[in-house]
């Protein structure tokens, strides 16, 4: 084929002219680097391939990260396993067996989605969230999602939200304010953990983790300067309480609730799912959400009022708390969030016992106008990286950022 030809065919002679043009209307004092980003936003983006292997998350404990290729760029994601640690209490042989178990889940996962996974998305527009998540649904119909795993799917969904935001070319907390149908300017009021307990500590405290909520600061960063440097300095007026019972205990928690002594989250009780939601809406056995990217246990959230003047919270206003993985998909976790909304629930993104470095919880908790993150403390990896990226959020926004603050339960309704 001759170099004329090859023109003809792709159509290059025109395309190129296009370019220059645009390069000369904008007055481009790179023509170079115009032309080129301006060609490349001529071709639509399309998943070539999707790539997953097994990685450890922040417990040393195998998990899923996922690279999907398109035919511009490759993005990443992965998401931390199901099975937590017990800490101390638990037994060497007992915790052998479950990563044997948990390294071969992953490997059937990771099987999973270099053959079928990636068979099913190739072709499709990263841009089109809904129908690739739908694809990966169609793979695992299942109700708990057992077959492909909560958490290999849920890689896969964030890692083409990640591709759809890079082809919108915008930060990905606006490309998922965009799929939740909200404006993405609310940075979530951090739920900073201050003391550990249960068997993730292996301690004999019998509450998971103790947490102080800065709502008097102005800003996300002075919210994060607070948080840290009260870590040592508390007194306990308690302001929520997560997963206070049994998953199936709906009685004890309705008594609660009804209460009205402090929000009461619902994380198993809930399993993010709509029909539990559904119920616990009807029967007030909860008044919040949590929106979570693996699956957790009982919280109490305290209020640190030591060194700084933080305002006295109302108890006021509904939220909930979702778990991604408990979903799957990036879709259906927005799908839940809606639900909370109708019900005039807040919601409460939350990471996990042992998360990866993946910071998508940060993006989601903006991008949903959530009102409240639970990362864990400003101490560790896979937590600060979920903190700094909210503090570049923050600052990119500039003055268009509103920090929750006191509206932390109330953020996600409005």
């Amino acid at each position: 084929m001759s170099v004329q030809d090859y023109l003809d065919k792709h159509q290059l002679s025109r395309k190129v002219e296009e370019a220059v043009n645009a390069a000369v209307r904008a007055k481009a004092s790179d023509p170079a680097l115009f032309i080129a980003g301006h060609m490349r936003r001529a071709t639509s983006a399309v998943i070539t391939r999707v790539r997953a292997r097994q990685i450890l998350d922040g417990h040393g404990m195998p998990a899923v990260e996922v690279e999907l290729h398109t035919n511009k760029a490759v993005h990443r994601a992965s998401a931390a396993s199901a099975g937590a640690p017990e800490g101390a209490a638990a037994g060497a042989a007992r915790d052998a067996e479950r990563r044997k178990n948990l390294a071969r889940a992953v490997a059937d996962a990771v099987r999973v989605i270099n053959d079928k996974v990636s068979e099913a998305l190739v072709g499709m527009d990263p841009q089109q969230q809904t129908q690739i998540d739908q694809a990966i649904i169609d793979l695992d119909k299942s109700r708990h999602k057992v077959e492909l795993g909560a958490n290999a799917m849920l890689a896969v969904s964030i890692a083409a939200c990640k591709a759809g935001a890079a082809e919108k070319e915008v930060p990905l907390y606006k490309h998922i304010a965009d799929l939740v149908g909200k404006s993405a300017s609310m940075l979530p009021v951090p739920a900073i953990t201050v003391i550990n307990g249960g068997k993730h500590a292996g301690n004999a405290l019998p509450v998971q983790e103790i947490m102080i909520l800065p709502v008097g600061a102005k800003s996300f960063e002075e919210a994060m300067q607070m948080g840290s440097e009260t870590y040592h300095n508390l007194k306990y007026p308690l302001v929520s309480i997560e997963q206070p019972f049994d998953k199936d205990d709906w009685e004890l928690s309705k008594k609660l609730t009804t209460l009205e002594l402090c929000q009461v989250v619902g994380d198993d009780l809930l399993m993010s799912d709509p029909e539990r939601i559904k119920r616990a809406v009807n029967e007030y056995t909860c008044n919040a959400l949590v929106l979570k990217a693996s699956i957790g246990s009982s919280i109490c959230f305290l209020k640190n009022i030591h060194v700084f003047e933080l305002l006295h919270i109302n108890v006021i206003g509904y939220i909930f708390a979702v778990q991604a993985n408990q979903i799957g998909t990036v879709t259906e976790a927005i799908e839940v969030v809606k639900q909370a909304k109708d019900a005039h629930w807040g919601v409460m993104v939350s990471h996990r016992s042992g998360d990866t470095e993946d910071s998508f919880i940060a993006d989601l908790a903006v991008g949903a106008s959530a009102g409240q993150i639970k990362a864990g403390a400003p101490c560790r990896g896979e937590c600060l990286t979920k903190y700094n990226q909210l503090l570049r959020i923050e600052d990119e926004l500039g003055s268009d950022s509103v920090y929750a603050g006191e509206n932390w339960r109330t953020a996600s309704t409005s």
